[in-house]
């Protein structure tokens, strides 16, 4: 039985015999017309899986025929032959929404070439995909127990969050479960890594770029190019979200794209803030004490000084911008799409700092929401969800408008999220704060192997706040339970969004430097 059935439509169908006699020979079932009305025709009464189409045929022409039978099937695929090389008429017929595109003379493995590729690319794909995810697994698993730089959970997590987009486009392979097994297998390894150097990150030099080094790093060496640059900061955005909005930038920049460490707790208060101001907590409450203790009751609080600490910050290294810096901190639609609408007036200044928090809000509303939860059921949904914002998001408008304005970008994000799905039993009183992947007070105390605890936060770079306060930060996809109405709690929580503890997820963050001068074409 014929793998595939293709309609060939040809004024000189006659002389490509030989072609036809080479596809059946692979397995092809081909049907051959000698004008496009008749094609038109039997498209109507038969499923054909693929339509050869010559553009110069007499009566009516290719181009008009690709038309009237796209409306007929629009998703079957055509590959246009033509005599004529003229750019224009190329474009005319990829405008036409063919879908490959060969010039007379043609020989049948050209053909066969096309047709395989059309026909059989999600097989071939499927395939390459189970054979090159079969070897990289067996590499991690091999990686995973002799790893000794930060770099090396970089590379892991590239690799890990790369395969997922692509095993989203083939959900029937059956390897999803495979991978996820695979990443919770490397937060594992990755929390006990975190848990043997984060303090000597933090007290050493020998590190690797934390959310206090990324202005320093990134963003103040532009500004010595005398570019004028946009900073933008998307709250809770993910490498593997990163990964599908970034094909949509390839036209109007230049990518380079790196990542980082956000500090320990990896949420807002801690890692935006230290990302700003270029110092560890315990730096921002010592030098602002009366700013930190304002948000001592609402931690949100604490980032409404996000513009001081980054002035204070360009004071240190000795930075002097004129007219100054522009900060501004987009919460809802109507604000982004009135600043997207005057972009231009805003690039005027050296240094423009933006913080989107569109991704942060929909982890947090798909933890309240029955109806969120149904419409991001999994990883492969937030991806998509991320994507089709970013689509027709402010955000990408103003990326747009700094692009034809030559402004150069550094875009990245203050932590990640990860799905909770297993409950930890922590006690502790009512002054200890409510977080559920961290927990700081006195004297709390967690259960099991999956709890970070810090009992002395001034080593960690964090407040004190007083004697016998400690700190406890929950890894893998573990989250904090009390043991009052554990099992109601215990069901809440589990498959929300959260953020705070360690995890790939959470800790390893994308910074892209988006370069208008070198984008494609």
């Amino acid at each position: 039985m014929a793998k595939y059935k293709i309609l060939w439509a040809d004024d000189e169908i006659d002389h490509l015999k030989s072609h036809i006699l080479f596809l059946e020979d692979r397995g092809y079932a081909v049907t051959p017309v000698t004008n496009a009305e008749d094609a038109i025709s039997l498209v109507n009464q038969t499923r054909y899986d693929l339509i050869l189409l010559d553009e110069m045929m007499a009566g009516m022409d290719g181009l008009r025929a690709l038309s009237e039978l796209k409306e007929i099937s629009p998703s079957l695929p055509v590959i246009m032959i033509t005599k004529s090389e003229e750019e224009n008429l190329m474009e005319e017929a990829l405008g036409g929404k063919i879908d490959d595109y060969l010039t007379k003379p043609v020989n049948p493995s050209q053909i066969l070439s096309s047709c395989k590729r059309l026909l059989e690319r999600r097989r071939i794909e499927r395939e390459r995909l189970t054979r090159e995810y079969t070897v990289e697994f067996g590499e991690i698993a091999a990686w995973l127990g002799g790893i000794s730089e930060a770099e090396d959970w970089i590379k892991i997590h590239v690799k890990l969050s790369e395969r997922e987009l692509e095993l989203d486009q083939h959900p029937d392979l059956g390897l999803q479960q495979t991978l996820r097994d695979q990443r919770r297998e490397c937060n594992l390894a990755f929390a006990k890594y975190i848990g043997k150097h984060y303090e000597d990150w933090i007290t050493g030099t020998n590190r690797p770029v934390l959310s206090v080094d990324v202005l320093r790093r990134y963003v103040f060496p532009q500004l010595d190019t005398r570019m004028n640059v946009l900073f933008i900061v998307v709250d809770n955005l993910r490498l593997d979200q990163w990964l599908v909005i970034e094909p949509m930038i390839y036209d109007y920049f230049a990518v380079d794209r790196d990542c980082y460490f956000s500090i320990l707790p990896t949420a807002t208060p801690y890692s935006r803030n230290s990302i700003f101001s270029g110092l560890f907590p315990a730096e921002i409450e010592a030098k602002f004490p009366r700013l930190w203790r304002q948000g001592e009751d609402d931690e949100s609080s604490r980032n409404r000084y996000e513009s001081r600490l980054m002035e204070d910050y360009l004071r240190r290294c000795h930075i002097d911008l004129k007219p100054g810096l522009k900060y501004l901190k987009l919460l809802n639609v109507d604000e982004a799409k009135q600043i997207a609408r005057n972009a231009d007036t805003y690039f005027m200044s050296p240094l423009v700092a933006m913080v989107f928090n569109f991704v942060d809000i929909l982890a947090h509303r798909r933890s309240e929401s029955q109806i969120l939860k149904e419409i991001v059921p999994d990883e492969t949904a937030y991806r998509s969800l991320t994507r089709t914002w970013f689509e027709r998001s402010s955000l990408f408008d103003i990326l747009k408008s700094a692009s034809a304005a030559g402004v150069h970008v550094v875009v990245t994000s203050d932590h990640g999220s990860i799905r909770a799905m297993r409950g930890s039993t922590v006690y502790a009183d009512r002054e200890t704060s409510t977080n559920l992947r961290y927990k700081y007070g006195r004297g709390i105390r967690g259960e099991g192997k999956h709890v970070f605890e810090i009992k002395e936060p001034a080593k960690f770079g964090l407040p004190s706040r007083g004697i016998n306060t400690n700190y406890l930060i929950a890894q893998e996809d573990y989250y904090f339970v009390y043991p009052t109405n554990y099992h109601k709690y215990l069901a809440l929580y589990r498959d929300s969004l959260q953020h705070g503890g360690i995890s790939l997820e959470e800790m390893i963050l994308p910074i892209v430097t988006l370069d208008p001068e070198r984008r494609a074409g």
